[in-house]
């Protein structure tokens, strides 16, 4: 399975194709194609103009060459909170994208038989710890946050929240150290380790760790100054064995 991640792109999504990465020089920041597309939230800028979420949607739904293309919002994508039937509303006008928020898809695969196999669950949530009182914020360690995790299947393969797990690629830039992961969120990945874990949120934190049973991603695109600074995440998946290979990183 060839997979794309990226994350908090902030507005600046149509830029994708025609920015220039500045740690690579002149090499294009590009969305190559594969099965799976994967945003991990932050699509908006203020998070309040309908503006903001419709032309994401329109760029996310005319992206043809993945098979297929999944979001979630952020603690930036206030209006997706703020008016959950407009978005659902408008979401379904846009029939080449699947929207998740505390829900499941799943990809079918075919199995040995003709039967179905290979299967792949896929998981997406918004919420994150309280961060400067934005959108999906819930107080750090408490019982609704908890319930959030909680409703995380055990049998999910990859998982997609905004928020970092505590300890996960959620260092803040120039204070090594200060974590603003999730510690539930940490917790209930131990639990149930999905091969994948998919996040964005702290921009510093960018990169890629793997612990021996989950391969966590920050798939933030932009710098803490909102600038383009790194590539997507783009990769080929062996969903049985867990293996990567990488295609660009």
């Amino acid at each position: 399975m060839i997979v794309t991640l990226i994350s908090d792109t902030h507005t600046k999504h149509g830029r994708l194709t025609t920015a220039n990465d500045v740690r690579t020089g002149n090499r294009p920041i590009d969305l190559p194609g594969g099965d799976l597309l994967i945003h991990a939230g932050d699509f908006m800028s203020s998070g309040y103009s309908k503006h903001e979420a419709t032309d994401f949607f329109h760029w996310f739904d005319n992206i043809d060459n993945y098979t297929t293309k999944i979001f979630i919002a952020g603690n930036h994508d206030r209006m997706m909170q703020l008016d959950p039937d407009w978005a659902t509303g408008i979401l379904t006008g846009y029939k080449t994208i699947d929207y998740l928020e505390d829900a499941e898809l799943v990809e079918y695969g075919d199995g040995p038989n003709g039967d179905q196999g290979g299967n792949v669950r896929i998981y997406g949530s918004p919420w994150q710890p309280e961060f400067y009182n934005w959108a999906y914020n819930l107080p750090r360690n408490g019982d609704e946050l908890k319930s959030k995790w909680d409703a995380i299947p055990a049998n999910t393969d990859i998982l997609i929240t905004h928020g970092p797990a505590y300890g996960f690629l959620d260092d803040v830039e120039g204070r090594r150290g200060v974590h603003l992961g999730c510690e539930l969120l940490a917790k209930r990945i131990e639990t149930i380790r999905p091969k994948i874990h998919v996040c964005g949120h702290i921009h510093s934190g960018r990169g890629h760790y793997f612990d021996g049973h989950t391969h966590f991603f920050n798939a933030s695109i932009l710098d803490e100054q909102y600038s383009f600074a790194f590539l997507p995440h783009h990769f080929d998946w062996n969903e049985i064995t867990n293996e990567i290979k990488w295609l660009h990183y």
